[in-house]
């Protein structure tokens, strides 16, 4: 029994241009024409396309299938495969777990990771950089900061005050709510103090993520804002001395 191209094909559950493409690589032999010009492939070339076939169902990349077809297995190349399918795994049962709990809390699709119950209440400045942190800080800060930011939601009264600060806020207003911040500042550098050396829970090198994430506060707050934040730090850094030398 001959077939055609488009017959194995079908039989081996692939398209004609998958078959002309193994072709060129050199993976499937030509078959021999009939007096028509046609092609006319038999069993043999059924099977060796099954098996490429099911090389490629596992992974193997179709540059290496001659490696590991024909018995000559290569060992550390399935290896290798095995350990990227079971990345890919963990990758995709994490974005499973990701698009339920934004489904659950009603969250913006690209709120940003780990964030999603309190999505809503973040603004636009916040949901930035929280972005930007997602990318820069490895996952034990990340999990750190997610507590800081509930925290701060829950529990600090100038929070929207501050988020919604205008540019030109005056003095006054800025001191207060700095020194409202202050004490909130203060608690978060007690219970995460990797956050006085930053540089330590950050991914890839500290220096340039450290500006990045500079230039991006700078470009995300207003001058009110940063002034603020800036403020709190220091008084909240006088706070912990204070209570270091008393103690």
């Amino acid at each position: 029994m001959a077939w055609s191209t488009r017959e194995l094909a079908d039989l081996a559950g692939t398209t004609v241009n998958t078959v002309r493409h193994y072709h060129r690589l050199g993976l499937l032999d030509e078959p021999e024409r009939r007096v028509n010009g046609y092609k006319e492939y038999g069993v043999r070339h059924l099977v060796c396309l099954l098996r490429i076939r099911r090389l490629v169902d596992l992974g193997v990349p179709l540059a290496q299938i001659g490696d590991v077809s024909g018995g000559a297995t290569d060992r550390e190349l399935l290896g290798t495969l095995d350990a990227e399918l079971a990345a890919q795994i963990d990758r995709l049962t994490k974005a499973r777990e990701e698009l339920a709990a934004i489904v659950r809390d009603n969250a913006p699709a690209d709120s940003p990771a780990g964030f999603s119950a309190v999505a809503s209440r973040l603004s636009e400045a916040d949901t930035s950089i929280l972005h930007v942190f997602g990318r820069l800080y490895d996952s034990d800060a990340l999990a750190d900061i997610q507590h800081m930011v509930e925290d701060d939601l829950a529990t600090n009264p100038v929070s929207a005050e501050v988020d919604a600060l205008a540019p030109d806020a005056d003095e006054a207003t800025r001191q207060r709510l700095s020194e409202a911040m202050a004490p909130f500042l203060a608690q978060q550098l007690r219970e995460y103090p990797w956050l006085t050396t930053p540089g330590a829970q950050m991914v890839g090198r500290p220096d340039v993520n450290g500006q990045a994430i500079t230039d991006a506060m700078v470009e995300l707050y207003n001058p009110a804002q940063l002034e603020v934040f800036l403020r709190a730090g220091v008084l909240a850094r006088e706070l912990i001395e204070n209570e270091e030398n008393t103690a």
